[in-house]
């Protein structure tokens, strides 16, 4: 061993020193050198410092230490292969393809071989099968989502990406800006809005992006809230320039979308179609007008506006549609010369009712003979001057949609005689009755004395009946066959008088024996009379 002070010596341990240090701070940078590639492509590596003549130099690459390609080998691979320029070309690149590369190089009349290339190779995947799921929601035809107003509404996003991923949901409408709504860096990335509002809806992206490649993928969904209007429809007519004829209008606002309203006639509480005229039905619009006439419609009908939303909400209103029916006093009398006026009410008819004066089928306007006015719901007709031409039938003629109907006024004009006439017969009329009423009240209260004095005691008489009066000795006899009364206080026993009816035609025969009988024995019938206690 030389001497450590030769100079020799040390300068070759210099210089060894400072080659073995560039030759690792080489190698330092060169395994710092990192490429990135996605599955599935093809890559290229390149093997840096090479010699000058390159075309008399030999090339092998090592993966991880292991040689896995060299220049014309025996069996050639279509995975890995090297190029003229030394350089690597991975075709398909899979998972297993990741690791750190050398790229070693030797001279042909070298036996040395000399590493040019350290590079860390990584292989990346995805994002790929990016799902979304908004959950409850309705698909429509569209693709659009729907989910109804105050519902609790999840949202769940995946996608699969090697090594890993960020993922982030993000909503964007036309009422809010753009704005995260939740992220994370796990393969599933779930949040939720409890009783989604309006506000809500909008566009909604889950992005997914690889934490090595930075590759971002995306995808989005619309979602919609649906909601019905709170309060009911509201049904309202509009009269037209034809009299037969109706606008019906039903509206239902403040809900989204714009409901489906139809109009259906109602009868005996079930719904009934009656064409296209009255059974019209709108699409999508909060308004829906439809024209009716009187030949589609009846007498005291009711039409339904009947709001169907998509969101199962159905709501309804109902107009009840009446014929008009004119009422007033059907006979007037006037005086002639006099002035008078003729009136009639119409409040039931709905749509109201156009209503006019007429006689012998001509309406009656304004003029020096005729007043027509209106007060509310009271028509009149001013007859100025009557006279007896004005005698006759006017009609209160009222029309709506439904039909029309008149009341008939029939006007009897007096002359002032006639008038002077009715006076008197009315006071002479008047003066009878009051006679008539006196004399009733008199003969009632003194209808015992009148009864007397008209003679009705001797009603006996005229009806034949005959008293006979059976003596005391004989009542023995009579005893078992005639009942007898209770006794009186003075003692004295009472029989029964019996009465028998004597015919028309013996009653003179019966009087003349009677008187004489009472000639010839007088004493006999005082003691009858005796023996005959009332």
């Amino acid at each position: 061993m030389g001497h450590p002070d030769n100079p020799t010596m040390t300068i070759s341990a210099i210089v060894l020193y400072l080659i073995l240090l560039s030759h690792q701070t080489v190698s330092e940078e060169q395994v710092q050198q990192n490429v990135i590639v996605e599955k599935g492509e093809n890559t290229i590596l390149q093997c840096h410092d090479q010699p000058v003549n390159a075309s008399s130099v030999l090339y092998h690459w090592k993966k991880d230490g292991v040689i896995v390609a060299t220049q014309n080998p025996s069996k050639p691979s279509e995975h890995l292969s090297i190029l003229n320029n030394g350089s690597l070309r991975i075709s398909g690149l899979q998972y297993i393809d990741e690791g750190l590369y050398t790229c070693e190089c030797q001279t042909k009349d070298d036996s040395s071989w000399q590493t040019h290339s350290n590079i860390m190779l990584q292989v990346a995947d995805g994002p790929t099968i990016i799902s979304l799921d908004i959950r409850p929601a309705t698909l429509l035809k569209n693709g659009t989502l729907y989910v109804n107003k105050s519902s609790d509404v999840y949202f769940n996003c995946s996608s699969v990406s090697r090594p890993s991923q960020n993922l982030t949901w993000t909503v964007e409408n036309l009422a809010q800006d753009n704005h995260n709504r939740a992220s994370g860096s796990e393969s599933t990335l779930e949040f939720s809005i409890s009783r989604i509002q309006p506000l809500d809806q909008g566009m909604y992206t889950c992005t997914s992006q690889n934490t090595l490649s930075k590759t971002t993928v995306n995808k989005s969904q619309e979602l919609l809230v649906y909601y019905a209007p709170e309060r009911h429809p509201e049904c309202s007519w509009e009269v037209t320039k034809e009299p037969s004829d109706v606008l019906l209008i039903c509206t239902w606002t403040e809900g989204y979308p714009a409901p489906t309203l139809s109009w259906h006639e109602v009868l005996e509480e079930s719904v009934i179609a009656k064409g296209p005229t009255i059974n019209f039905t709108s699409q999508g619009t909060e308004r829906l007008e439809i024209h009716v006439n009187r030949f589609t419609l009846h007498e005291k009908e009711e039409v339904k506006c009947t709001g169907h939303h998509v969101t199962g909400v159905e709501k309804s209103c109902s107009i009840n549609l009446k014929m008009p029916y004119p009422t007033g006093d059907p006979l007037v009398t006037a005086l002639d010369g006099s002035n008078i006026t003729l009136s009639c009410i119409e409040t039931s008819s709905l749509p109201p009712a156009n209503t006019v004066w007429k006689k012998k089928d001509e309406v009656i306007n304004n003029t020096s003979k005729y007043n027509v006015s209106k007060n509310g719901p009271t028509y009149k007709l001013t007859i100025i001057n009557v006279t007896k031409d004005d005698e006759g039938v006017y009609y209160c003629y009222s029309e709506n949609p439904l039909g029309a109907r008149e009341l008939e006024v029939v006007l009897t004009v007096k002359t002032s005689a006639s008038n002077g006439g009715a006076i008197v017969g009315i006071f002479v009329s008047i003066l009878v009755m009051m006679i008539g009423i006196s004399v009733g009240v008199t003969v009632y209260s003194k209808r015992d004395r009148i009864c007397i004095g008209l003679g009705f005691g001797h009603l006996d008489d005229d009806r034949g009946d005959v008293l006979s009066l059976v003596d005391s000795d004989d009542e023995e006899i009579f005893h078992d066959s005639v009942p007898q009364l209770p006794p009186l206080t003075n003692g004295h026993a009472t029989t029964l008088v019996e009465i028998h009816r004597i015919p028309y035609s013996d009653r003179d025969d019966n009087a003349d024996s009677t008187e004489h009988t009472d000639q010839t024995h007088p004493d006999q019938t005082e003691s009858e009379h005796q023996s005959a206690d009332y």
